[in-house]
């Protein structure tokens, strides 16, 4: 097994900044960004240029531009998809630019999804062979738009570095040069693709090409689009979930400098002004008396009771192997239950969205993951055809599942329709979070038995919301959600009596949707929770039970014994300190992590170390697989520390980043990352370390106190306690 060293050693802020802006070539970056009163000009125009496929277009200077399929929002997406098309292409990669796709799903829609959309961690799966194909062909058509002019044949021709050399005679073109007999050219079908072992992008940790315009404040964020004559709005709906407006009274706010309008809408009020200063201090000054509807009563304490309740029921059955009455008899058992709460996604990039709505056309500006869908559904708000919207989608501060959704545009076109010219809506951090399309509460119930150290019999039984049913209905089949199964019917561990179910329970009034980790974030820490609380039971390493169980599962097992290794895994640690572990096979990558935490008298957690090792087959670029990895490990950490929205009286009690805490920099421990070299082709990797992290924290937690935590944010109470949660 060959291990790529990608290692972080918590270094300092200097350092980060210096490390990302020397040594190596940037690859140019190009965002539309127009104005309002520029023609529109859709990002990718193929006029005069070479644009053999949707996603590469060279001109005649040899300008080689690549339309990005999916969207940035800080997982470094466009670098790798640049290396992937540029590798096959054979292009000059520092010459190279990116543009943002405009909405088109049959042109750029993922294949899993048949949606132009960003999540799930599947953009490399997703677009590997597609972009791979795409850069060959266009190659290909290069190849021997050269051979015509040379009168050879195109076997005697080969590309490199944005050129076609022809050997044999010294003689060389440029893409450039090639590019209009190129664009004559039938597309080939069926062109190999290049062999692994000769890649000279793919594999290498190059520098990202969108971190000089973040370090110098050129990126273009949705919340940056400025337009000439633009207006500003914030807003505030019902704080009750599914509330209306009752009377409003506007007085103070209309004496506010710079305050232009009040809209009212059934739902919302929202105020526009000069500047956001205004209007937020407009807002404020507004006295709403809100119809707060019958989700008035609805409170945490009865969202759980009836999970709970939905729990004990049976359900649909998801998979089965063997005899599961029969191996849950077979041996000694134990049964648990886990729980984990509503989380809002505190993006950094606060909700946002710029709207110019004319009678015959409607043109946003945003930062969206799922841009056809924002497209459709302003049309719909606009009252217009979908043709008469345009939409520009810019770099995400953030995205992790709430751009999904695309609320924030509706809700921007309707306060724009009483606006004269553009305007720009943003919600305040208070709104966001008390307004989000929440991670769904969860109840996992489990049952197995263990002969011989080994599991014999396993039912798991989740409970939750079905995303799926509304977001993507076709994907909702004889009543299971898929994505709430996810990790569970596909666990990765040797067991010949084998049930999943799945119950779907809905919360009252409270809206869920995807977070970051999706499905795989319940299941897999429910699940090596309970494998942890198994392996004590059976008398056994927690390392060593699992080890015994995957042996259908090299990758995994080898990511298991490397992280054992790079752990220290077995060396004496001092009093209330442990080590805790988690594998998993999530997102089609292989990775186990040990998380080391001392734990204090007082129940407080400190984390110390924590080390991953991932399989996630060929590496397309290492360092992004490293940073994706530590910042997943650092989100999926913070959710377990802290991360909890609870409700009362129909509200959302969390308002900011004050009651809902976020992991700091003096808290964030030592974070090793070791990529095993691999051929397989890509897994996900943007939401592995936010599964992996919380279970390996809790199996600390339980290895330094005995305290066999089952519900998620952790427990202090009850770890000084010293009691189960």
């Amino acid at each position: 097994m060959t291990v790529i060293e990608t290692i972080s050693s918590k270094p300092s802020r200097r350092e980060l900044l210096a490390g990302s802006l020397a040594g190596g070539f940037l690859l140019a970056f190009h965002v539309p960004a127009r104005a309002a009163n520029e023609p529109v000009q859709p990002p990718d125009a193929t006029v005069g240029k070479f644009a053999p496929n949707a996603f590469i277009r060279i001109d005649n200077a040899g300008k080689t531009t690549l339309v990005m399929p999916q969207v940035e929002m800080g997982q470094g997406v466009y670098t790798a998809v640049a290396m992937i098309l540029a590798e096959e292409l054979d292009a000059d990669y520092s010459q190279v630019t990116l543009e943002h796709a405009p909405p088109n799903d049959k042109l750029y829609g993922n294949p899993t999804f048949g949606l132009q959309v960003t999540g799930n961690s599947n953009s490399i799966r997703a677009f590997w062979k597609p972009l791979r194909n795409a850069g060959a062909s266009a190659r290909a058509m290069l190849l021997q738009a050269a051979a015509q002019q040379w009168q050879v044949e195109p076997a005697s021709c080969t590309a490199s570095n944005g050129q076609v050399v022809h050997a044999d005679s010294g003689r060389k073109l440029s893409y450039g040069a090639l590019a209009d007999v190129a664009g004559s050219q039938t597309p080939p079908k069926d062109v190999p693709l290049k062999d692994p072992k000769n890649f000279t992008l793919i594999g290498k940790p190059l520098k990202r090409f969108d971190t000089p315009d973040k370090v110098n404040g050129k990126a273009v964020y949705g919340i940056d689009a400025m337009l000439p004559g633009m207006k500003f709005a914030t807003l505030a709906a019902c704080p009750v979930f599914g509330g209306k407006v009752g009377t409003v009274d506007d007085s103070a706010a209309k004496k506010i400098p710079g305050v232009q309008k009040i809209v009212v809408l059934d739902d919302l009020v929202a105020v526009v002004g000069d500047h956001m200063w205004a209007a937020k201090k407009g807002l404020d000054a507004l006295v709403v008396a809100w119809d707060e509807g019958p989700n008035a009563k609805v409170s945490s304490k009865d969202i759980w009771q009836d999970l709970r309740d939905a729990s004990e029921k049976d359900g649909v059955v998801a998979k089965s192997e063997g005899d599961i009455a029969k191996g849950l008899a077979a041996g000694d058992r134990l049964d648990a239950s886990y729980e984990l709460p509503f989380l809002a996604h505190a993006t950094m990039e606060p909700l946002n969205c710029t709207v110019h709505l004319k009678p015959d056309s409607c043109e946003i500006w945003t930062g969206t993951q799922i841009l056809t869908r924002v497209q459709s559904e302003a049309a719909k708000a606009a009252g217009l055809p979908v043709e008469k919207v345009i939409a520009n989608n810019h770099l995400l501060g953030g995205g992790f599942g709430r751009k999904l959704e695309p609320d924030m545009v509706v809700a921007a076109v309707r306060i724009a329709k009483h606006v004269d010219g553009p305007v720009k809506v943003v919600w305040t951090r208070e709104e966001d979070i008390q307004h989000d399309i929440y991670r769904p509460v969860y109840r996992d119930t489990i049952s197995a038995s263990l002969s011989g150290g080994r599991i014999v019999g396993w039912k798991y039984r989740v409970t939750g919301s079905a995303i799926l049913a509304r977001w993507l209905p076709p994907a909702f089949q004889k009543g299971i959600d898929i994505d709430a199964v996810d990790s569970a019917v596909d666990m990765p561990y040797d067991i010949p009596n084998f049930h999943v179910e799945y119950v779907r329970a809905e919360p009252p009034a409270v809206p869920t949707g995807f977070w970051r980790g999706v499905g795989p974030n319940n299941n897999v820490f429910a699940i090596e929770c309970f494998m942890d609380e198994l392996a004590r039971k059976a008398a056994k390493d927690p390392i060593a039970f699992r080890r015994d169980m995957l042996g259908k599962n090299p990758r995994l097992k080898a990511a298991l014994d490397l992280v054992a290794e790079k752990s220290n895994w077995g060396q004496s640690l001092p009093a209330r300190v442990g080590r805790g572990v988690s594998v998993q096979p999530s997102f089609g990558s292989f990775i186990a992590t040990v998380v080391e935490a001392e734990v204090d008298e007082q129940g407080e957690v400190h984390l110390r170390r924590v080390t991953s090792a991932v399989d996630t087959g060929i590496p397309v670029n290492p360092d992004t697989i490293m940073a994706q990895l530590e910042g997943g490990l650092i989100f999926g950490l913070t959710a377990a520390l802290y991360g909890e929205i609870t409700i009362d009286k129909g509200r959302v009690q969390q308002s900011n980043f004050n009651d809902y805490r976020m992991l700091r920099i003096d808290e964030v421990p030592k974070i090793e990352v070791h990529v095993i070299k691999s051929g397989e082709e890509p897994g996900g990797i943007g939401e592995t370390g936010v599964t992996a992290g919380p279970p390996a924290l809790r199996n600390a937690i339980y290895a330094a106190t005995g305290v066999a935590l089952r519900r998620l944010p952790i427990d202090r109470a009850l770890i000084a306690a010293g009691k189960k949660a």
